[in-house]
């Protein structure tokens, strides 16, 4: 059975389909992850060339079925992220953000959070200078749709929730100083960088304008966040790799200041 309506959504993937046609995944406002159907978008004149580029968000008029893949039929309001499409680096945090956000979820699993976190955090990427902070937010967050979101509220023992706090695998969550006797195994990470990720876990996302922090306290907020990955959610995306090794290059990629 199908039927015809409007949908919100963000083009999270792209796939060439036999020569002329084209399989695109959209993260929606009703219906979470779907793929759609895009018959002969290599015409120029087709509307819909623009409207699945990656990183677009808007309104699409789809063709809705039950079973099998979905048609876009047409689509308004496109606005794409821009600055995400052009600049190596956002396109590289946007792409594995998207990526999490796909692996998080079962297609045709809805969940308006969710996509509102992605489109908000896609947003911030656009504008803002530091992308980098804005996917370990989604980061943090997005460990909650794994099923594995520690506790970062305060330590896990006593309920200390001021001061330095390291992270316990043993515990699933924080410890303070009294109890890092608890777990010799512990991360020892750098007590900034916990301070951070316990921020990211709750800040709202019009409160990140106001976020500084060094290199050296991104290093190792990057520590972390890659070890609760390794350790709780085992994803091992593309994406995530080029990050990984993108830093060795910036500097030749980025044109010296003038």
């Amino acid at each position: 059975m199908a039927h015809l309506e409007e949908v919100e959504g963000i083009v999270i993937s792209v796939r060439k389909h036999r020569e002329r046609d084209f399989l695109v995944k959209l993260f929606t406002d009703r219906y979470g992850k779907m793929m759609f159907f895009v018959r002969g978008t290599k015409n120029p004149n087709n509307k819909l060339n623009r409207a699945i580029q990656p990183f677009s968000h808007g309104t699409y008029i789809a063709d809705i079925r039950d079973q099998g893949l979905s048609f876009l039929r047409d689509a308004k309001d496109i606005a794409p992220y821009s600055q995400v499409q052009l600049d190596i680096f956002k396109n590289a945090y946007a792409t594995y953000a998207c990526g999490l956000a796909d692996a998080a979820l079962e297609d045709r699993i809805p969940d308006f959070n969710l996509f509102i976190q992605l489109k908000e955090g896609l947003n911030l990427m656009d504008e803002l200078d530091d992308p980098e902070i804005i996917l370990n937010i989604l980061e943090i967050r997005f460990l909650r749709y794994f099923g594995v979101m520690p506790e970062l509220r305060g330590c896990v023992i006593c309920g200390k929730t001021e001061g330095a706090f390291d992270y316990s695998s043993k515990f699933h969550g924080l410890l303070c100083p009294k109890h890092y006797f608890e777990d010799e195994r512990r991360y020892h990470a750098s007590p900034k960088a916990i301070h951070f990720i316990r921020l990211f876990s709750v800040i709202s996302f019009d409160k990140i304008g106001s976020i500084s922090m060094s290199d050296q306290t991104k290093k190792d907020i990057r520590y972390v966040i890659d070890m609760l990955y390794e350790e709780l959610v085992g994803l091992k995306l593309k994406s995530k790799r080029f990050i990984d090794h993108m830093h060795e290059w910036d500097g030749i990629l980025k044109r010296p200041e003038e």
